[in-house]
């Protein structure tokens, strides 16, 4: 919005007071709030105490790398094994991994319409849902114990027979960490195949 980027420039060179903003566009107060409120979560100003600053570049890179920090432990966020839930109301909740993607799965409450995460040997990007997860393996590129996703499923028991742990599909695999983290239990072969 062009009067975003005027604002802007006015408190660049040293605007202050809301009122005034709002004057000058011929708009109300409340406008001018959201006009703000947008400008700060873009990264570009700083509220704070009734004062206005416009945002150095390092603040806005900051809060950038912040939102890309897993929502489940706050790691940074690996694109190779990032673990995405697409909601409903356009939002994203990005986790490091798929181990923190499973785990935080129960906890979301907004209606989730799509969960990606990538192949761990193409780096596809593929449905979590759909996914073979290989859970417990001597490979733990982010998270203990490791959760792998893969898209076919001849793929995830190579692996398995190659790193050790056991595959499980979505649905038992959000279960099994669960239990997994829950008691600090190691994964035992067949203990959750029934």
């Amino acid at each position: 919005m062009d009067r975003r980027r005027e604002i802007l420039k006015l408190i660049k060179e040293g605007e202050q007071n809301t009122k005034k903003l709002a004057e000058k566009f011929g708009v109300s107060l409340m406008s001018i709030y959201r006009d703000l409120k947008e400008l700060e979560k873009e990264g570009l100003i700083i509220r704070k105490y009734g004062k206005l600053e416009v945002a150095n570049r390092n603040v806005k890179e900051a809060k950038d790398k912040e939102r890309d920090k897993c929502a489940f432990c706050q790691k940074e966020n690996d694109d190779r094994l990032r673990f995405t839930f697409h909601l409903e109301n356009g939002k994203q909740i990005h986790t490091c991994c798929p181990h923190c993607g499973l785990l935080l799965y129960k906890s979301i409450i907004d209606p989730i319409e799509a969960i990606t995460t990538k192949d761990f040997i193409t780096c596809n990007l593929l449905s979590g849902t759909s996914a073979y997860y290989v859970l417990g393996s001597a490979a733990t590129p982010c998270c203990s114990p490791s959760a792998l996703a893969f898209s076919r499923k001849e793929d995830a028991y190579m692996f398995k027979n190659g790193f050790g742990g056991e595959v499980f599909e979505f649905d038992e695999a959000t279960k099994v960490i669960w239990e997994l983290m829950k008691y600090g239990s190691i994964l035992k072969i067949g203990k959750f195949n029934k």
